[in-house]
């Protein structure tokens, strides 16, 4: 029998939603992992909406459930509906809609607030000990709301340029969390809290790299689960 893990996104695409390329790898690792799969997503209105061309606003509003639908291919479900009892496993893909929708971090950093399904989410599957998956900067989810877990979010300083937000480790730092440096091809279990972490695209890497970062990842859920 398969794990059964629950997806939660964020909307569709990297500057106003979910990264669709960390999306697919999740699901493709979870996949060959023999997982059963269900995906979520918070009935909300997106904060804004990018035009992915340009990188400039757009001036129209989006729903985030909505949205998600197309990476889920229309079998998805509101979040509101999830239930950590029925999940061996929760993971988070990044993507800007993360610290937009999911939380607040995209403006008030280390002082944003947790949408009250997501934080719930991750609560209930915290306080039945069942794991915890996040990459890019999903980790600031649980740095926010588990003072003094480990995550990686990469490296904590600009190395060699392939870290231009390496300001994100210090933030979770301030938060009372431990960050611990990763390469992109890696992640980080934390055991005490069954929370495991990979940087993906906070690292600028080749993409087969990201990919296997979070399969990494998302083995340790697997294995943890």
């Amino acid at each position: 029998m398969g794990k059964r893990v629950a997806l939660v996104l964020a909307g569709c695409g990297v500057f106003d939603g979910s990264e669709i390329h960390e999306a697919s790898a999740a699901l493709v690792h979870l996949s060959r992992g023999g997982a059963e799969v269900k995906i979520f997503a918070p009935n909300i209105e997106q904060r804004d909406v990018v035009n992915h061309l340009t990188g400039s606003p757009a001036e129209e509003k989006r729903n985030v459930l909505v949205e998600s639908a197309r990476l889920a291919r229309g079998n998805i479900q509101d979040l509101a509906e999830l239930k950590a009892s029925e999940f061996d496993a929760v993971i988070f893909p990044g993507g800007f809609g993360v610290a937009k929708n999911l939380c607040s971090w995209a403006v008030d950093g280390k002082n944003c607030t947790v949408n009250e399904h997501v934080n719930s989410t991750l609560q209930a599957f915290h306080s039945a000990k069942k794991p915890i998956g996040l990459c890019c900067i999903s980790p600031v989810l649980a740095a926010k709301v588990f003072p003094g877990c480990e995550v990686t979010v990469g490296q904590d300083k600009n190395v060699d340029g392939r870290f231009p937000d390496a300001e994100t480790a210090s933030a979770i730092a301030e938060l009372g969390c431990k960050h611990i440096c990763k390469n992109v091809n890696e992640s980080h279990v934390d055991k005490a809290n069954k929370i495991v972490t990979t940087c993906a695209f906070m690292c600028k890497a080749p993409l087969h790299e990201i990919f296997d970062g979070i399969g990494t990842m998302v083995q340790e859920v697997l294995k943890l689960a």
